[in-house]
């Protein structure tokens, strides 16, 4: 662990576009990895949609991009791997991926998915994950993970 993660006062600015693509390759080089052409095909899909996306949409539209067939299985690879490092999270009721637009960032996560639309928005809320932990430490679980899906209508669709 380097010490450079002393900002705590981290404004959450959600990173967009090319400033999101940085910032993912800095923290992907940061854990260690390299940043191939491939994956910043896969996070430039993945960063480009508004909702959370299979990795068979994500293969489409990198295949498109490429302008050869790119198989969903090297793109379920690369996701898993953008999961681990923290550029992306899985929305695991939705089987779908989301760019996290704070990829330095290891807050645990809290989606409020729209049952009408689709759309995932994140909060984070460190009291609430920080009970669930407590709650999982006194159950004797270590290393835990929080990841919570909350289901309902957007206020858009509401």
């Amino acid at each position: 662990m380097s010490g450079h993660h002393s900002h705590d006062e981290h404004s959450h600015s959600e990173h967009r576009g090319d400033n999101l693509v940085t910032a993912a390759r800095l923290a992907l080089v940061d854990a260690g990895e390299q940043w191939t052409e491939m994956r910043a095909d896969v996070f430039a899909a993945l960063a480009e949609r508004e909702r959370p996306a299979s990795a068979y949409d994500l293969a489409e539209s990198v295949s498109a991009l490429r302008g050869k067939r790119v198989a969903p299985n090297s793109v379920y690879r690369i996701l898993d791997l953008f999961v681990r490092t923290n550029l992306a999270r899985r929305v695991e009721s939705a089987n779908a991926y989301i760019a996290n637009s704070h990829p330095g960032c290891r807050h645990d996560c809290i989606f409020l998915i729209c049952d009408a639309c689709g759309q995932a928005v994140h909060i984070d809320d460190d009291r609430l994950t920080g009970a669930l932990i407590a709650a999982a430490r006194d159950a004797g679980f270590a290393d835990v993970r929080p990841v919570v899906e909350l289901r309902g209508t957007c206020a858009g669709c509401g």
